[in-house]
Order: C-alpha cells, then structure tokens, then sequence
C-alpha cells in the first residue's frame, strides 16, 4: 500500500513515550501535579495498553472479516495492573517497538485495507482507516495532558 500521512504520523510517533520520559526522574513520573488526574508513569502506562490492544483490533480488522472488537475500562486496568510498579523505560520500549511493527504490516496492506472494517461493541462499524487516526490522535491526545503536568512540575516542556 502507498503509505498514507496517519501510518508514516502513527510510526513517527514510537518514540514519543521514551522522549516524554527520558530527561524525568522517577519522582517526577510518579508524580500527580494535577490533582486528580493520573500521573505521567501512569499516562504511559495507559498509552501502551491502549495501543496494544488497537494493534490488535488493527491486525484483526486487517485478517478477519467483520471481527468482534471489545472495548476495555482504562481506569480499570490503571487502577488494577501495578502501573505504578512497572518499568517505564521497558514499557517506552515495548510502545516503540509494537508501533514499528503494526507500521510494517500497514505499509504492507493493499490500499482498500484501510476501509476494511470491525464491529466496535460500543462505537459500532470501525475501518482500519479510522483506527489509525484514532491511535495518532490518541498519543496526541495524552501528549496535552503531559506538558500541562510538565508546566505544573517547572519542568520545561520538552514534548
């Protein structure tokens, strides 16, 4: 497939959890300057399990016909996975990593995979085409929530 601006945005974006976390300390991740709002470890932590499971529903939406996508409770698995326990570097990894992957494989499928699409339990029909965009949109999304959480810290806004 002729790559498109989402899949080369959606690939660009791999590092963007290591850039976030590299300069922090571990006080500063775990940190909730704004109050009841998650802390940045936890905002990544959330990033990662997000995309991995819209990798998934992609790689699905690409193989199967009409499959079944499930949606998740996010405050659920924040509240009940050790977020606050895990490696952030591993997880920084694990996120680049899974975002060069799933580039790959979208580079790879002919161009009418991108209207190829799943059922949503929640939101109904979702082409693959749309899911791209949401996953771009997502890390972009969190990546406002991070410099607000920066700025609350004095920490100079370096994403």
């Amino acid at each position: 497939m002729p790559s498109t601006p989402a899949i080369e945005r959606f690939i660009t974006d791999a590092d963007a959890m290591r850039r976030l976390i590299e300069p922090l300390s571990t006080k500063e991740l775990l940190a909730t300057p704004v109050a009841g709002t998650w802390s940045l470890q936890t905002l990544v932590l959330h990033v990662l399990d997000s995309d991995l499971i819209a990798t998934h529903r992609m790689k699905r939406i690409i193989a199967e016909e009409m499959p079944l996508l499930i949606s998740y409770d996010e405050t659920a698995f924040a509240k009940s996975l050790f977020y606050e326990r895990l490696d952030l570097k591993l997880a920084a990894d694990l996120f680049a990593l899974n975002r060069r992957q799933m580039g790959e494989i979208l580079r790879a499928a002919p161009a009418e995979a991108m209207a190829r699409w799943g059922v949503h339990n929640q939101r109904g029909k979702v082409t693959l085409g749309e899911c791209v965009d949401l996953y771009v949109h997502h890390v972009e999304h969190h990546m406002k929530f991070a410099r607000v959480k920066l700025v609350a810290m004095g920490r100079a806004v370096h994403v």
